[in-house]
């Protein structure tokens, strides 16, 4: 026993003593590279110099180790997306009073410098001490083991876990916006090597794709998966006519509302209330250990903002130089991306400029890194169920495209993100099942403004006779598609078409009531009259605005029209005077190119009090594959067409398959029913902890997001 200890130790002092000589070097090359970074005088020796070199190492990183948890805590107080910015500069500072407690006082470096050298150096120390773990498996092992113990001692739950660990625990990994067609592909292409070999010649998992609900996003679908309802979700945004509030669903204020909502329908906290995790999501599950969690961010608590998890990563200046390195590359990546798509001429293409390139990186660089590390520190603590998002891919596939060569290199790095947790679960306290899973797919086309010239919101002004910006009429192209849309709005407003020698005649400007609001998500648009307290009908939408609703069916770039019929009940509306009562809706005539089960996800959003007075979808062309957003998204996802309503659920084959037979997977609350029959149903029994605060657990030593 004693003799293993003394190796035990004596290895963790040599790798302390490498990594500190290899700081030495670095910081000596350093000086011998940058003219302003000196850690000698005119006079010193060289054996001086190394001397002085070895100090300011070893008191660097001390400094980093003692002084730095302090400095992070300070950074709760700061907006998230420029602490990679100020994680660069305080380690500056740090390097700058190493340099000022050496024995002789013999460096000097200015700012600038400091901050270069500092992020070297600390890059350097990290690597060098991940790689001698790693060459030592044992080490290793020894070290994953000993960090969960610590943080179970720690917080007191290694009495209460003793006696359920035994049954597995389960890991829920969403990868956002990654559609069932996009997952084939990257496996069937090599970029996704960790996912491929779980269904290789000897699967160990099945792949089951799923469709989703009308509204195709994260809002409804995480909603319905964690708390079992996403009961009058009509999309990503909309307006409450009751409180004259537009509710977005990546708001905390309303992603905490529709929590409150969904948990008073089922009477049920949500699917991780039994010693659960919730990392990077919109919604709680009602997880007692939170990390950027949305619906959580508003609640007062350092444990429940939203910004509590990047405090629990941060506090490792490893992990803040090696994740502010990597949201620097990022940026740089998606700029240079963006040139060669301009240079190139790609369409689509949509603007990336401004603060676009730092919103990516902190997606697919910050966000990534964070909520891989929490859950890390989940399964080393051996919780008994985690469901953590990863938003990557769908950030950037919004941009460049879900098929783009951008969007598949994210693939590349989730990867590696699901091989490292693979690992881990070889070393956490209990086995985990390892389950991926998507909310929504996404579907390509160029952006509803791009093709034709004007927004939704454009045309539905144009429609009820209300100045229409002149951008609008202004914008030239030689696209067919663009100039038949503008002749079909002048057509249904009897206004003459361009180059004809008809009069000015023109529907008069209503004098009632106030403008309508538009409000898009992806290719699915909602109108509401906000001066009218219940749900409009058509009648009353006609005698309003008699060309309104047959400018939008007419369009080429709308595929449907749902809105209240006095007479019919709810109708279904389309091009060339198309009505179909939604009573008798189904998969064909009208919406016969939106994919199976399109008819019964419109019946079912039809019955949502906060539907708006006009649902519109996009035109879908099943042939291309291309959808139209009323967004400037060229990937986009919120309603019917494509492969946005086509997710996919990837489960070990030691779980029950989700659905018998040949049966259908169908909508997010569906899907919610699997998942909770996994974690609850014949798992032996799970000892609840009894009450807790919210905390986050991560670990700060064994974590190696990739860059």
């Amino acid at each position: 026993m004693f003799k293993g200890r003394w190796r035990t130790a004596g290895r963790a002092l040599m790798r302390v003593v490498v990594v500190w000589a290899v700081s030495t070097l670095t910081l000596l090359a350093l000086a011998g590279i940058l003219p302003d970074f000196q850690l000698q005088g005119a006079d010193d020796s060289l054996t001086r110099t190394a001397i002085t070199a070895a100090w300011g190492a070893g008191a660097f990183g001390l400094l980093s180790a003692l002084v730095w948890p302090f400095l992070v805590r300070a950074l709760l107080l700061v907006p998230a997306l420029v602490i990679g910015l100020l994680v660069f500069f305080l380690n500056g500072s740090l390097l700058l009073v190493a340099l000022k407690v050496t024995p002789d006082g013999g460096g000097a470096a200015d700012p600038e410098n400091a901050v270069v050298v500092a992020a070297v150096m600390s890059a350097v120390a990290s690597a060098t001490s991940t790689a001698l773990a790693v060459r030592d498996d044992d080490a290793y092992r020894r070290r994953l083991s000993r960090l969960a113990q610590r943080r179970r001692r720690r917080s007191g739950e290694d009495s209460a876990r003793r006696a359920y660990t035994a049954s597995p625990g389960t890991l829920f990994l969403q990868l956002d916006g990654v559609g069932h067609q996009v997952l084939l592909d990257a496996v069937a292409d090599g970029h996704m090597p960790t996912v491929a070999g779980w269904l290789g010649e000897r699967p160990t998992h099945r792949l089951t794709p799923w469709r989703t609900d009308w509204s195709s996003q994260t809002g409804a679908s995480q909603l319905g998966i964690l708390h079992g309802s996403n009961h009058d979700v009509p999309a990503f945004r909309w307006y409450e006519k009751e409180s004259g509030r537009i509710m977005v669903s990546n708001r905390p204020a309303s992603a905490a509302e529709l929590q409150r909502r969904a948990v008073e329908r089922t009477r049920d906290a949500g699917l991780l209330t039994l010693d659960g995790a919730s990392r990077g999501n919109l919604f709680s599950g009602g997880a007692d250990q939170l990390a950027l969690v949305l619906s959580m961010a508003a609640r007062r608590g350092r444990a429940t903002r939203s910004r509590a998890g990047y405090f629990a990563y941060f506090t490792d200046p490893a992990n803040a130089v090696r994740t502010a390195v990597s949201f620097v590359a990022e940026v740089g990546r998606e700029i240079g991306q963006s040139t060669r798509a301009r240079v190139r001429g790609d369409r689509p293409r949509v603007s990336r400029g401004g603060l676009y390139p730092f919103i990516r990186a902190f997606a697919t660089v910050v966000e990534r890194d964070v909520v891989v590390a929490a859950v890390i520190g989940d399964m080393l603590a051996g919780r008994a169920a985690v469901y953590a998002d990863l938003v990557a891919y769908d950030e950037v596939a919004h941009h460049s495209g879900p098929h783009s060569r951008d969007a598949t290199q994210v693939l590349r790095r989730l990867d590696r993100s699901i091989e490292l947790l693979t690992k881990v679960a070889d070393h956490a306290p209990r086995s985990y099942r390892l389950v991926l899973l998507s909310d929504h797919g996404q579907s390509p086309g160029e952006t509803f403004l791009g093709v034709y010239g004007l927004t939704l919101r454009d045309l539905v002004r144009a429609g009820c006779g209300l100045p229409v910006p002149r951008r609008a009429v202004r914008t030239k192209s030689g696209a067919e598609a663009r100039d038949a849309a503008r002749d079909a709005v002048r057509t249904a407003l009897h206004r003459p078409v361009e180059g004809s020698h008809e009069g000015e005649a023109g529907e008069k400007r209503s004098a009632r009531g106030s403008d309508p609001i538009v409000l898009a998500s992806g290719n699915l648009g909602l109108i509401s009259f906000p001066d009218v307290p219940e749900r409009m009908s058509r009648e009353q939408i006609d005698e309003r605005h008699p060309a309104l609703l047959r400018t939008l069916a007419n369009h080429p770039g709308i595929g449907f029209l749902l809105v209240r019929s006095e007479a019919n009940g709810s109708v279904v509306l389309g091009p060339a005077g198309a009505e179909i009562p939604v009573a008798k809706l189904d998969d064909t005539g009208l919406l016969a190119t939106m994919g199976p089960g399109a008819a019964d996800a419109v019946r079912r959003t039809d019955t949502f009090p906060h539907v708006a007075d006009i649902m519109v979808n996009s035109m879908y062309d099943p042939a291309t594959g291309r959808v139209h957003a009323f967004e400037e998204q060229i990937g986009s996802h919120g309603g019917l067409g494509g492969e946005q309503s086509n997710a996919f659920l990837l489960s070990p084959l030691t779980l029950p398959a989700p659905v018998p037979g040949d049966g259908e997977l169908v909508g997010a609350e569906q899907v919610h029913s699997v998942l909770n029959h996994w974690l609850y149903d014949g798992l032996g029994p799970q000892v609840p902890l009894g009450p807790t605060q919210p905390t986050v657990t991560v670990p700060q030593e064994e974590t190696e997001p990739s860059a």
